[in-house]
């Protein structure tokens, strides 16, 4: 990418397309630059003026002086390719570029916005959009965008905005600003033509004053670059919070595998970017409040929360929000309890939740009292106060000491105020004061602790990886059958069921006979990746005799489901016994990267969708974690009497399918379905598998 200050800090600036008229594009934003006191040079072109509002103006951009940073084209469509064209020529750094109608717009769209990219790659410009709303750098005091924006001045530390919509991001800018929270930069990145999040993310990676990253994006269109820049993000300390609209969005349909198909590209980005250190939210609402906790409060690190209120009720409710949104709100230890029990009366029972009922109103000093043991305890990462504020009297009697409180005792753990009465009429000077002590304020409690929870368990993440190096098998191009995949797979450690490939009938009951009866015999070609559907399985053969039978009848029911499949042969196995099913398979998406799905088989992958996404590189400890946070996880480790399974050879499999994952680029997919789990100590077998490779 081109130096992007010359865009983002610009000495001077042109308008394309500039107005008097009030509410026009061009107007807007020199009212914008005026309203900024930008100090450069701005030179206006429009060939019907010769001045607006005292400036003169310019009648091409062939009048332009050499070298000027940035020009805003505040012009229809149809108009912008020959005036970027005039702008490379005349030396200009960057373009915004307002209008729409590009590759949104059809094929004649899209061959524009590709001439557009092509001059910005040979002659060195920045070009952001089309089909975008600008950017405002605060720091900077320059705002190249026709929406009206109030000058935010801003000294040291803010958010930094990068949003592929325009409008929000417009609409995450207001919210901050109501939030009192300083942004230094906010871009919409639009159709990108020539410039994408990835340049921006990168940019403010590199800008001491941008602590947090507030992103909106529908698509990544360089999601590799993204994932190394979010992971360099969490080196730094810096933390990287997306909205990513297309959780309904249909998945991507699979050739072969079931794993493919689960494993949507929502999801898989999902696995992708939080495994990287981003915390993705679920709506605008939730964006913003995480960006304020990220921003202005003391780092949320590993540990549980403590809540302090005034309500019985609300402590119920709280405690079952918790539970929905994986809270944990752990009980006080002994040490904790005992300076609790000291700081209360004696009819105010210790729990966590803690009740305070209305006594701080006669006893204000109890909310310091009950925070400071709470502020001590290592086990809470961050306390809530779930106030209820009534009317202006009430909230003052609280506020006051609340505030008085958490100035005296200077948490180093992040305390959040949460109102539990939204709307209620109070002094507003009462939540500047918190937000000045960096205390987050929430209208309702729902808000804080969703939002504290998504902080939470980026806290708790787990960001090591694997050891033991990559492994490299070499695969065939296309779907690679089960006894072929067998073969390729079982040299990693991982057990199928005894038996082999027969092409023949006498090669099968060979090896029955090697294994013992009973046994399954399944179809195997390229062309059959589901072989159930086509009859194409039959189980529990018991004698030759049946064996011999069944062999003819599985060439017949492949034939009569599809007459043009040639049968290689088919797999020969022992029957085992019953166990625990699971599905177990990898994708490598080739945007994204591998990645691997893990679930319980049969209607809890199919209906409930029981499944997690992994990343290949997690050691066997982070695997079994995983596992077990699936939504039947309990059966993992024994339920209701029954035997508590072999957690540790399943995280042993999926670490092995991860390691050839990372060594073999080539495999597009692995699926082992179904993989049954045996009792604790008595292993897995995988009871299929398919392989899908690259051309």
């Amino acid at each position: 990418m081109p130096d992007l200050s010359r865009l983002l800090a610009p000495r001077s600036v042109a308008i394309v397309g500039a107005s008097p008229t009030p509410g026009s594009l061009g107007n807007s934003v020199l009212m914008n630059l005026e309203r900024h006191g930008y100090a450069g040079a701005i030179h206006l072109i429009n060939p019907k003026r010769d001045e607006i509002g005292g400036r003169p103006c310019l009648k091409s951009i062939a009048d332009l002086p050499d070298g000027v940073d940035a020009a805003v084209l505040a012009i229809p469509g149809p108009a912008v390719l020959d005036a970027v064209r005039a702008l490379a020529d005349r030396g200009v750094g960057a373009a915004v570029i307002f209008a729409a109608g590009f590759a949104e717009g059809g094929e004649e769209g899209l061959a524009a916005q590709r001439e557009v990219a092509e001059i910005a790659r040979a002659r060195g410009m920045v070009i952001e959009g089309p089909n975008c709303l600008g950017m405002t750098n605060f720091k900077a005091g320059v705002p190249l965008t026709f929406v009206e924006t109030p000058p935010h001045p801003i000294t040291g530390a803010g958010i930094g905005i990068v949003s592929q919509s325009g409008a929000m991001a417009v609409v995450l800018g207001t919210t901050l600003m109501a939030k009192e929270l300083p942004i230094t930069l906010t871009v919409s990145t639009g159709n990108e033509a020539a410039s994408g999040v990835e340049d921006y993310v990168e940019h403010l990676l590199g800008d001491p004053d941008t602590r947090v990253i507030g992103m909106i994006v529908e698509q990544f269109r360089q999601p590799a670059r993204f994932l190394k820049l979010a992971e360099a993000a969490r080196a730094a300390g810096k933390t990287i919070v997306l909205l990513h609209p297309g959780t309904s969005s249909a998945a991507r349909e699979s050739a072969a595998t079931h794993t493919g198909a689960m494993a949507g590209d929502y999801a898989l980005m999902r696995a992708k970017v939080t495994r990287a250190g981003v915390v993705l939210v679920e709506g605008l609402e939730e964006l913003g409040d995480v960006l304020d906790i990220a921003f202005r409060a003391n780092p949320v690190a590993q540990g549980g929360t403590a809540v302090l209120t005034e309500s019985g009720a609300f402590k119920a409710l709280t405690l079952d929000l918790a539970e929905r949104i994986g809270l944990p709100l752990p009980a006080m230890g002994d040490a904790t309890a005992a300076a609790m029990r000291a700081a209360i009366p004696d009819f105010i029972p210790v729990s966590n939740p803690m009740d305070l009922t209305a006594q701080a109103l006669v006893d204000p000093d109890l909310y310091r009292r009950t925070l400071e043991p709470l502020l001590a305890d290592p086990a809470y990462a961050a306390v809530v106060l779930g106030i209820i504020q009534t009317d202006e009297t009430t909230a003052a009697r609280k506020f006051k000491p609340i505030i008085e409180a958490i100035r005296t005792l200077a948490p180093d753990k992040p305390v959040l105020f949460a109102g539990l009465d939204d709307g209620a009429v109070f002094d507003p000077g009462y939540v500047r004061d918190l937000r000045a002590l960096g205390v987050p304020y929430f209208p309702t409690p729902d808000r804080a602790f969703r939002a504290l929870a998504q902080l939470s368990r980026l806290a708790a993440r787990d960001a090591s990886r694997v050891s033991d190096a990559p492994v490299t098998i070499e695969v065939p191009a296309g779907v690679i059958p089960e006894y072929q995949a067998k073969e390729l797979l079982a040299p990693l450690g991982i057990a199928f069921p005894a038996g082999g490939f027969a092409r023949d009938a006498a090669e099968a009951q060979a090896i029955a006979t090697r294994v013992g009866y009973p046994v399954a015999i399944k179809a195997q070609a390229a062309a059959l990746s589901h072989k159930s559907d086509a009859g194409g399985v039959i189980l529990n053969i018991a004698d030759d005799a049946a064996l011999a039978a069944a062999w003819n009848r599985l060439f017949a029911n492949v034939a009569a489901y599809d007459a043009g499949i040639a049968l290689d042969g088919a797999q020969v196995e022992k029957m085992g016994a019953r166990g625990t099913e699971l599905i177990i398979g990898a994708k490598s998406d080739p945007e994204w990267g591998p990645v691997i799905l893990v679930g319980f088989g049969g209607v809890q992958a199919e209906l409930l969708h029981d499944v997690r996404l992994l990343a290949p590189d997690l050691p066997p400890a982070a695997i079994a974690a995983e596992l077990r946070q699936l939504k039947s996880g309990a059966l993992l480790d024994g339920y209701r009497g029954s035997p508590a399974l072999d957690v540790d050879a399943v995280a042993t499999l999926v670490a092995a399918l991860g390691r050839v994952l990372l060594g073999t680029p080539a495999i597009r997919e692995i699926d082992l379905n179904p993989v049954v789990v045996y009792p604790n100590g008595q292993g897995v077998v995988a009871l299929d598998a398919l392989i899908l490779a690259a051309d």
